[in-house]
C-alpha cells in the first residue's frame, strides 16, 4: 500500500471510480508511470543502473531521478519498498524498484546514494 504522504501527485492519476483505490498499488502506479512515458525497465547492476531494453548502463551521474514514490505493508515490513521514476542523459524513461527490508538488493540501494539529481514532485496545493 502507498504510504500516505501524498506520494503520488493527483495531477497524473486516472480518474475513474474503479481505480481511486488501486492507484495505490505498486502494480498501479508502475501502469501510470508507464502510460506516462517512463516504460523502460532499469535493474542495478555492478557497474551502474542498467537499461533493460537497450542493455546501456549509466553511471549515478547520467540519470535524474524525476520522482519517487514509497510504499509500505499494511503487516509485515519486508513489503516495503520505493519506486523510482528516471531520466537518463541518452533520454530514457523507466523505472526502478528499490525493495528495502530483508530482501534488498544492496547494489540498488548503493546506486540511489550515488545520485546527486533526485526531486520529490508533490502538488503545489497541497500541505507538507
Amino acid at each position: 500500500m502507498l504510504k500516505q504522504n501524498q506520494d503520488l501527485n493527483p495531477k497524473h492519476m486516472a480518474h475513474s471510480a474503479d481505480n481511486n483505490d488501486q492507484m495505490n498499488t505498486l502494480t498501479a502506479c508502475l501502469e501510470m508511470l508507464d502510460k506516462l512515458g517512463f516504460s523502460v525497465q532499469f535493474k542495478a547492476v555492478p557497474e551502474g543502473l542498467k537499461s533493460i531494453a537497450t542493455k546501456q548502463v549509466y553511471k549515478p551521474q547520467e540519470i535524474k531521478i524525476v520522482n519517487f514514490y514509497r510504499f509500505e505493508g499494511e503487516s509485515d515490513p519486508d513489503d516495503n519498498a520505493i519506486l523510482y521514476a528516471i531520466s537518463t542523459t541518452a533520454g530514457e524513461k523507466g523505472t526502478l524498484i528499490d525493495i528495502y527490508g530483508s530482501n534488498n538488493d544492496p547494489l540498488v540501494s548503493d546506486f540511489i546514494r550515488a545520485v546527486d539529481d533526485i526531486h520529490k514532485k508533490v502538488d503545489k496545493e497541497e500541505k507538507m
